[in-house]
């Protein structure tokens, strides 16, 4: 991601719209007890297509509004959406995966850390979490929902940032779907 005054606007924008949707609208609508988290898409987004630092910084932004907006304990947001940032933003940096479907897999993977971590971190921060089966039917659930979700979140949130990238994601995978020059293993690129 190239860092300028335009990029943290778009991320910011981002966050905040994410923000309040989740907490003004998904959060309201229960589907089987769980209910979607966008604002854990936004932030694997971010991180998926700026990079792991980029992303952790995205998480910790929203966590910490997160935090302050439903009055939670702070950092407990914080702490897991800067690791879940990091991770997808990692991944993305080490497997330089090209698929046009992955945002599916990555939107539930980073979901399923994130309810995972989160409900670790309220246990051992003693926040008020009850302990339930009923628990773990509810967040695989809303990885269920969030997986619906990913493709649309990070196709918006990929249009959104392009300007700001570095490097459009698009455009590497059609540089390595165009053919190569044919010619003798030694003698390629050397020009005559």
């Amino acid at each position: 991601m190239i860092l300028s005054v335009g990029a943290f606007v778009r991320v910011a924008a981002l966050l905040l719209v994410a923000v309040v949707l989740q907490l003004t609208a998904l959060s309201q609508i229960d589907i089987l007890g769980g209910h979607a988290d966008v604002v854990v898409l936004v932030v694997a987004a971010v991180a998926y297509y700026a990079g792991s630092v980029p992303g952790s910084a995205t998480g910790f932004a929203a966590g910490f509004l997160l935090d302050l907006l439903t009055g939670a304990t702070m950092g407990a947001s914080s702490l897991v959406l800067t690791a879940v940032g990091y991770a997808v933003g990692r991944f993305r940096e080490v497997r330089d995966p090209s698929h046009g479907l992955l945002p599916i897999p990555v939107g539930a993977a980073a979901t399923a850390g994130w309810v995972t971590a989160f409900a670790a971190v309220s246990l051992m921060l003693d926040i008020g979490a009850r302990v339930s089966p009923l628990v773990i039917r509810d967040m695989i659930v809303t990885v269920l929902l969030n997986a619906l979700l990913a493709l649309p979140v990070f196709t918006g949130c990929r249009k959104l940032l392009r300007p700001s990238l570095a490097v459009d994601p698009l455009e590497l995978r059609r540089r390595r779907r165009a053919p190569r020059e044919a010619g003798p293993i030694g003698l390629r690129g050397l020009e005559v």
